[in-house]
């Protein structure tokens, strides 16, 4: 029970289990530059376990930046019947590649290759770790990512990508046909024009073709999101991914909400613009009921976090969603 939660409670949930987590775990990547770690959290107990691989972002902190960050959104998956896998990629301030590395200094061809791997490996981290041996559910695989992460889950969900610095780096991307459902988290918006100056000359990754990105997909915006340093469009920026793929069924709009989105990077950290316990579980409740619905596991569960969000906290956010 968290007495910082009111309007919240009305989004009703399975009832959680305690978990586990493993760490490290870590999986041979020749190559990369150093083995691929991961983080895995699991609840003790359940068979048939669907999985979450979650991207992190590229913040400020040292260390949440990594596996080790977003324990509010990696716990509560956890504890609600998923399995939560967490790798840190190349971009990582404490555990990443240098920048005299191709890639740098967003990784985007690395980061994708990570989730690939762990794609490719599901099988070698049941036998190395006993307690999710023959509990994962690889019919049923999500990915959700925060900024930066939201791209990298954008481009496995099928979106494209061009740097403007090397018009050759054209990269048109089928969807990752293991992954059946996502969640992009403040993630990126267009590119071009989009952009402010700064990030057109340093950040020549950040154009993405929405067009192709044709998995289920959630995109959850905080209309506070203000991000100069990026685009000169302000919070709406965020908003691209769901105006403009056609897999992004579901928009979560978040009022008041900033990069944080309520604080889902971690407790009382530098990461959260707007730590509150309120809009934090909303974006708990909502995701969850989304990728229960969309991994087939409750229909019941998207339409209904919907109507009580709309009937209990209507002053928190808003849920849109495309009809045919």
């Amino acid at each position: 029970m968290n007495d910082l939660v009111t309007k919240a409670r009305a989004i009703s949930t399975p009832a959680p289990q305690p978990t586990l987590t493993i760490n490290p775990v870590t999986l041979p990547a020749p190559g990369r530059g150093r083995p691929l770690d991961l983080r895995i959290t699991a609840p003790i107990s359940g068979d048939h376990l669907p999985i979450i691989l979650l991207s992190h972002g590229h913040g400020p902190s040292l260390y949440i930046p990594s596996k080790d960050g977003y324990g509010p959104l990696v716990d509560f998956y956890a504890a609600h019947g998923f399995v939560v896998i967490q790798p840190t990629h190349a971009n990582s301030k404490v555990a990443g590649l240098g920048k005299d590395t191709p890639g740098y200094p967003f990784f985007w061809q690395s980061r994708l290759d990570d989730m690939t791997l762990i794609l490719d490996s599901l099988s070698a981290i049941e036998q190395a770790v006993p307690l999710l041996a023959g509990r994962l559910d690889a019919s049923r695989v999500a990915a959700v990512g925060h900024s930066l992460g939201g791209q990298t889950v954008g481009m496995l969900l099928g979106a494209g990508l061009t740097d403007t610095a090397d018009p050759a780096v054209t990269r048109v991307r089928q969807p990752e046909p293991r992954i059946k459902a996502g969640v992009l988290l403040a993630a990126p918006g267009l590119g071009g024009d989009s952009l402010s100056d700064y990030a057109r000359a340093n950040y020549t990754t950040l154009n993405p073709d929405f067009s192709t990105l044709t998995t289920r997909t959630l995109v959850v915006a905080g209309d506070a999101d203000d991000s100069p340093h990026l685009t000169t469009r302000g919070a709406e920026w965020h908003v691209d991914p769901y105006r403009h793929a056609p897999g992004a069924e579901a928009l979560l709009t978040l009022f008041g909400g900033k990069h944080g989105l309520g604080g889902i990077a971690g407790y009382d950290a530098k990461e959260t613009d707007d730590e509150d316990p309120e809009r934090l579980a909303i974006t708990q409740r909502l995701t969850l009921a989304y990728l229960r619905t969309a991994l087939d596991i409750d229909g019941s569960s998207w339409p209904e976090a919907m109507a009580a969000l709309e009937a209990h906290a209507p002053d928190v956010g808003r849920a849109d969603f495309k009809t045919a």
